[in-house]
């Protein structure tokens, strides 16, 4: 590493400009290897705490640790197109139904609870030939939860609300609001504690089962079994890391 600092001018170390660069040569840093040996001092009194640390990573010590856990989300999306057209409230319900599952996974996997939903369907805005309607609404839960049974009653409910007939939808998506941790919820004085604890070992089964026998083994009646609205796959590349089923085959003549 000695030997590439003292050939590397410093003005190519990431964060050195060239009004940079100018000030380092002017105080005899003009290699890599210069700014390494460097006081640390003396670099972050003429150019901040930012080149201070450049200096201290060129020694190998590390000012700026790694985030090896993100951190948790302030909201979570589900949303797809439509592979077709959907017409009716009941395909509707099974697409909502499918992305509250997908929703609740990601809730539950970063250990937090929701307390309100947002629910909203569009339809194709390019096909301009078409009535065009678009329309969300927010339900606001009881009690924070991750139950997708509580949870997809909640969107069901808003999306009966702002369904109107005689439109062919494109899309139709849900968001997860108010989240906070499992561990901080605000209890009421009507809260059942025996059907939470119950509610939190169905939703256990639930993960446990779908990990292991794979995605939608276990789900929801409001789910379908169909799913013909979904997005349509032909072209997507093949899972060959992934699923078995998708691994390429050779065959020898």
């Amino acid at each position: 590493m000695d030997w590439l600092f003292e050939r590397i001018e410093v003005g190519e170390v990431w964060g050195v400009g060239r009004r940079i660069s100018a000030k380092l040569n002017n105080m005899g840093i003009h290699t890599v290897q210069d700014l390494k040996h460097a006081s640390p001092r003396d670099i972050r009194s003429h150019f901040g705490v930012v080149m201070e640390r450049t200096c201290q990573e060129l020694r190998g010590i590390s000012c700026l640790a790694l985030e090896e856990i993100s951190p948790p989300r302030k909201e979570i999306v589900s949303s797809k197109s439509f592979g077709t057209m959907v017409t009716t409230l009941p395909e509707l319900c099974e697409a909502v139904t499918t992305y509250i599952a997908r929703a609740a996974e990601k809730l539950r996997s970063q250990n937090s609870v929701c307390g309100a939903i947002n629910v909203f369907v569009q339809t194709n805005p390019f096909r301009e030939e078409d009535p065009q309607y678009n329309n969300g609404l927010t339900i606001p839960l009881f009690a924070p939860t991750d139950d997708n049974r509580i949870l997809a009653h909640a969107a069901l409910r808003g999306l009966e609300a702002i369904y109107r007939e005689g439109f062919q939808y494109k899309k139709a998506g849900i968001m997860l609001l108010d989240l906070s941790p499992n561990t901080i919820v605000q209890h009421s004085f009507f809260d059942d504690h025996e059907t939470k604890l119950k509610s939190k070992k169905i939703m256990e089964a639930l993960d446990s089962l779908n990990n292991r026998y794979g995605r939608d083994t276990v789900r929801l009646g409001s789910a379908g079994t169909t799913a013909a609205w979904s997005m349509k796959a032909g072209n997507k590349t093949p899972c060959y890391t992934t699923r078995w089923d998708e691994l390429p085959v050779a065959r020898a003549n």
